[in-house]
């Protein structure tokens, strides 16, 4: 079994930007984890500045993943198109993020995807990425 992690703008500097925010561990050793976590799973991973390759990669996930983890970063208060992609398919998303966005600035606080994701997990840091993986791996076996 698959799953996929989509990361969107600016997430290629976690680590290293706003830490006081996303706290200092890099993503890279946050999918190490992971991947040692889930040995039995595949967690491909792609990491995106580009609307459009976020979309491609969306489409693309039908029927080769149990499920999507995706922080759209920035774009989740932004782009239609990207909520778009996720109500087109039927591989379950689960929309993800480091901070607490609904602590955070005002326009933060509407998601253009919550309402076409499985769910929503924000607000723990990388543990959030974690979170979803265990929602997908669950629900997988229960099938």
């Amino acid at each position: 079994m698959k799953i996929l992690i989509l990361n969107g703008p600016n997430l290629n500097l976690q680590g290293r930007r706003d830490t006081q925010i996303y706290g200092s561990e890099s993503f890279e050793s946050c999918l190490q984890r992971l991947r040692e976590r889930y040995r039995e799973w595949t967690i491909d991973y792609l990491q995106s500045n580009l609307e459009g390759e976020l979309i491609d990669a969306l489409h693309a996930s039908q029927g080769s993943y149990a499920g999507v983890v995706l922080n759209a970063g920035g774009y989740t208060h932004t782009s239609v198109a990207l909520r778009d992609a996720v109500s087109a398919i039927t591989t379950p998303v689960v929309e993800v993020h480091i901070s607490n966005v609904a602590a955070r600035e005002e326009f933060r606080h509407t998601s253009l995807l919550t309402p076409v994701c499985r769910g929503a997990i924000l607000g723990f840091g990388l543990e959030s990425y974690r979170l979803a993986v265990e929602w997908i791996v669950n629900q997988s076996s229960e099938k």
